[in-house]
């Protein structure tokens, strides 16, 4: 059975494995700490290390492998396979799908699919998911197929050794490429927002212009870390915010000289104009380098073209 408890005051700034510990004390602290290296424990819904340093009412999430692992129901969802094996599905996914039931989706979400066409996940913490998209990103996305790479695609991650590229259409223009280096946390004020703040966790993503439209871009983006939407956090912060996104760039920017029929369509956008692209790791058994891509959503490609049309 899954739970989620919040850090008290008293708790902040110390470790995880030992805060997890003390707020689940039907557990050993061994037992923790091997949940966490396991997946099995998120903080604020992300995988973490032991070691990492909580904040005041971040969300410790526990899933006890003693209980059954998930208890959704399966649900005929469609969603697009572009490959699998043994050991796990690379899915491109649509906008608009969340990717597990939660607080304000109780179903119709990816996991409610995996459950249907692939039932034997049932037994795997997740559904087998466990990196995330958020609902409107678009784009590639790796579920496990068993116990065994999931453990091990989780340590990747914790290692960063998983390579993770998306496409990301702005408002604004820049030249090259760049890094940002900001920590992320939650927003002080809005606790279903990000935020850049120097007591937040370390983030960093690596831009690059792709293409320039007057001053709208498209943009490559590398991340190095897998914080809460740190894509869309870290382009709204340095002036570079996402089309179509509601929370960070809420009064949806228009550059100047944008005609009145590309503004109507950019002001209408229906998501977020972020897609992630491709995803690539060491295979366990072969130990050949992966790479998996996907091209942008119709929505996404359709944006570029109106853009491309005003130059």
């Amino acid at each position: 059975m899954i739970n989620t408890k919040k850090v008290p005051a008293d708790m902040s700034q110390m470790r995880l494995d030992k805060v997890s510990a003390e707020l689940f004390n039907d557990y050993s602290r061994t037992q923790i700490k091997k949940w966490i290296l396991e997946g099995r424990i998120l903080l604020n819904g992300e995988l973490a290390v032991p070691k990492e340093a909580v904040n005041l009412n971040d969300e410790i999430e526990i899933n006890p492998t003693s209980e059954k692992k998930v208890s959704w129901e399966a649900e005929d969802i469609a969603f697009e396979v572009i490959y699998e094996n043994n050991n796990f599905l690379i899915i491109n996914k649509n906008p608009n799908l969340v990717m597990h039931p939660g607080a304000g989706c109780a179903n119709g979400t990816l996991a409610n699919g995996l459950l249907h066409w692939y039932p034997e996940l049932e037994n795997i913490p997740r559904c087998g998911i466990v990196h995330r998209l958020d609902k409107d990103t678009s784009g590639i996305l790796l579920v496990a197929k068993n116990e065994k790479f999931r453990n091990y695609f989780v340590s990747l991650l914790q290692d960063r050794k998983v390579s993770k590229k998306y496409k990301a259409i702005v408002v604004g223009s820049t030249v090259g490429s760049f890094t940002i280096n900001e920590p992320i946390g939650r927003d002080k004020n809005n606790r279903v927002k990000m935020s850049v703040r120097t007591d937040g966790k370390e983030a960093e993503s690596f831009i690059k212009l792709e293409e320039s439209f007057n001053n709208y871009s498209l943009l490559d983006v590398s991340i190095a870390t897998g914080r809460t939407h740190q894509i869309r956090v870290h382009l709204s912060s340095v002036k570079l915010p996402i089309i179509g996104d509601r929370t960070y760039n809420p009064s949806g920017n228009i550059a100047k000289n944008t005609s009145p029929e590309l503004t109507d369509f950019i002001r209408n956008f229906p998501r977020q104009a972020l897609h992630s692209a491709s995803l690539s790791f060491f295979d366990p058994d072969s130990d050949d380098y992966l790479y998996f891509e996907a091209d942008m959503h119709d929505d996404m490609k359709s944006l570029l073209d109106k853009l491309k049309k005003q130059i």
